[in-house]
């Protein structure tokens, strides 16, 4: 069974002629006739009765009929798919993004994109959240992944929830059993990084909460190089789960559960103007992600 069959088939059920088939088509009634015999033969059924008033299904026909329908519908949302894609070929994506998103998370977003979308130039911005709010409020960007934040112009899409979790070296104390409270975490050496960031007033907020004042053994404006203090046993740190998934698999950094505190989360979210037509660029981007984050809420 081919295509032209299957195609001649459906035109004739719809016409209700050979002739007319043939027409639309744009082939010859014996070519409509010779597919039609041939796809009989196959399913060893007739499947038009022939009369002086037309052609008319038969049973078998008729059952074989949606099956057809089916087929070219999909094969028509097929092309339409693949229409979409060329489209999304050529074009710009200029994007903002939080500086740890930069960082840990948009590399494998991007490597999906532009598997798919190789002829799309991609352009990244990067500066806090706040920061890449304002650019796409000004037209700088087009989208924008950011910790969660509201606006009326913007659209917002939650992604995922970003953990916070205390690390230390795998000689420290709490590493045996990569558990503590949260008095014993504060009693510890602990580095803070970035004091103008969101993650600076996350922490601290969380230590206040809990009644208890960190002992802050340095304070530096890089999270790459907190890390690296936490590895050469300077102290704790509290960082972005998504930060340390290298170091955790390669034995470099334990993650310690604070067995009295409820997980440190908050959501990481994609944002877009509202009341905007999308470009192809940025629907496709969205596509993208929707894939990667199936749980997303939008």
């Amino acid at each position: 069974m081919d295509f032209g069959q299957v195609e001649a088939f459906a035109q004739v059920a719809s016409t209700h002629s050979f002739s007319r088939a043939a027409e639309a088509l744009q082939l010859t009634q014996p070519s409509i006739t010779a597919r039609i015999q041939s796809l009989e033969r196959e399913l060893g059924e007739e499947l038009f009765e022939r009369g002086s008033r037309g052609v008319k299904l038969t049973d078998a026909g008729t059952a074989f009929l949606p099956y057809v329908e089916h087929l070219l519908q999909t094969l028509q949302e097929g092309r339409d798919a693949v229409g979409e894609v060329k489209n999304v070929q050529a074009g710009s994506l200029r994007l903002g993004s939080a500086p740890t998103i930069s960082t840990y998370v948009l590399p494998r977003i991007l490597n999906a994109f532009c598997r798919q979308y190789p002829g799309v130039d991609v352009v990244i911005r990067t500066g806090r959240s706040e920061q890449v709010m304002n650019m796409l409020l000004a037209d700088e960007v087009q989208v924008g992944l950011v910790r969660s934040l509201t606006n009326s112009d913007v659209e917002t899409i939650d992604l995922y929830e970003d953990e916070i979790v205390l690390a230390a070296p795998p000689e420290h104390a709490f590493s045996a059993g990569g558990r503590a409270t949260v008095s014993e975490a504060a009693a510890e050496p602990i580095v803070l990084f970035d004091r103008g960031s969101s993650y600076y007033g996350l922490i601290n907020n969380f230590f206040r909460q809990a009644g208890v004042i960190p002992n802050v053994a340095m304070e530096l404006d890089s999270l790459e190089a907190t890390k690296r203090m936490v590895e050469e046993g300077l102290g704790i740190a509290l960082v972005p789960l998504v930060t340390i998934e290298r170091e955790l698999e390669a034995g470099t950094l334990v993650r310690i559960d604070l067995e009295d505190a409820e997980p440190i989360k908050r959501p990481i979210s994609l944002i877009h103007r509202r009341h905007r037509k999308r470009p192809r660029t940025v629907q496709a981007f969205i596509d993208t992600m929707a894939k990667i984050y199936p749980n997303g809420r939008g």
